[in-house]
């Protein structure tokens, strides 16, 4: 068989099979009354935090999750009442399959981890709708054990109850290159508000404890991919921080309150912040950065402005769908 005859008979047999796209993602509680379910199930993720012996994780997550529950609650009705994650994730699913229909028949569903649709949804949903192989695809760039790991692990326990479906999965994309056209327009876009002014670009990413990285998550190491990528194109130079820690762990620095400090200190007015690790609007962005965070900079002197998310723009849906036609080949 020539090469050219290989590539034909690729191309015939996804037009043959029913092909199943899942974006992973955290989730998010869509009302009130979902916040404390919501963090319990975060929180008896064992994968990410170990809270005591085994036996005891469960009840220590609700008892977490009950204390909690009041605060993050306020934090989603600050941004309308719940988190838009599932809303924005689905809107991205029939973009991408809108986008893919010509080139088989692929199904695209959302799959969170700690919210509906869970796993065994979405796979359920697959198989209902015929589909022999599945595609696991993290709406998250960088690869974290916390993120993509924990989405892989779910998702596999949930393909054991059916052994008949194949899957591949796509670890991470940082510097894949539509993504990573599409920040550098956003950060033009964003610079451009400032007519002219200095500006300081601000990365910021979800935090992690730091012992993650010390047992060799690439986490950082993959956000530091798809800056210099970025920055090859933007020639902006711009600082990394971390956002949503809590707990009396160690996390990865600096945070991005005590970036904003520092850098009122040396006499910065103006910064664009760019959500790095996230690709879809949700409380970090609308709530930590659009409000808590803008506000900090203002009391110190400063303007902050964010770049707006990539959701379901339709040059990052073409990204998200190279993404899949490569992991086929």
């Amino acid at each position: 068989m020539t090469i050219s005859d290989a590539r034909v008979y690729i191309v015939a047999m996804i037009h043959e099979e029913s092909i199943g796209v899942l974006l992973l993602n955290l989730g998010g509680p869509e009302k009130e009354e979902d916040v404390e379910p919501f963090l319990y199930n975060l929180f008896s993720d064992r994968q990410i935090i170990r809270l005591g012996p085994a036996i005891l994780q469960k009840p220590i997550a609700r008892l977490i999750a009950r204390r909690r529950a009041p605060k993050s609650a306020a934090s989603y009705l600050k941004i309308g009442g719940g988190s838009p994650i599932r809303r924005i994730t689905d809107q991205q699913a029939r973009a991408l399959e809108n986008f893919l229909a010509d080139k088989g028949n692929f199904m695209v569903r959302s799959c969170m981890r700690y919210w509906h649709p869970f796993a065994a949804e979405a796979v359920r949903d697959l198989v209902n709708g015929g589909v022999q192989q599945v595609i696991a695809l993290p709406l998250y760039p960088h690869y974290s054990i916390a993120t993509t790991g924990s989405s892989m692990t779910d998702l596999h326990a949930t393909l054991r109850k059916h052994p008949s479906l194949s899957i591949t999965e796509i670890r991470s994309w940082p510097d894949q290159p539509l993504y990573i056209r599409c920040l550098a327009k956003r950060i033009a876009e964003g610079i451009a508000r400032f007519k002219g002014e200095k500006v300081q670009v601000v990365y910021s990413a979800h935090s992690l404890p730091k012992k993650f990285i010390l047992e060799g998550d690439p986490y950082v190491d993959e956000i530091t991919k798809t800056i210099r990528a970025v920055e090859q194109i933007t020639g902006n130079q711009g600082k990394l921080c971390y956002q949503s820690r809590s707990g009396p762990v160690e996390w990865l620095e600096p945070s991005t309150p005590d970036l904003l400090r520092q850098l009122a200190g040396e006499g910065c007015k103006n910064i664009l912040m760019v959500p790095i690790s996230f690709v879809s609007d949700h409380v970090e962005t609308l709530y930590e950065i659009d409000m808590l965070y803008r506000d900090l900079a203002a009391e110190l002197g400063m303007r902050l402005e964010s770049t707006r998310a990539l959701n379901d723009d339709p040059e990052f849906i073409e990204a998200l769908a190279g993404l899949v036609l490569g992991a086929l080949k």
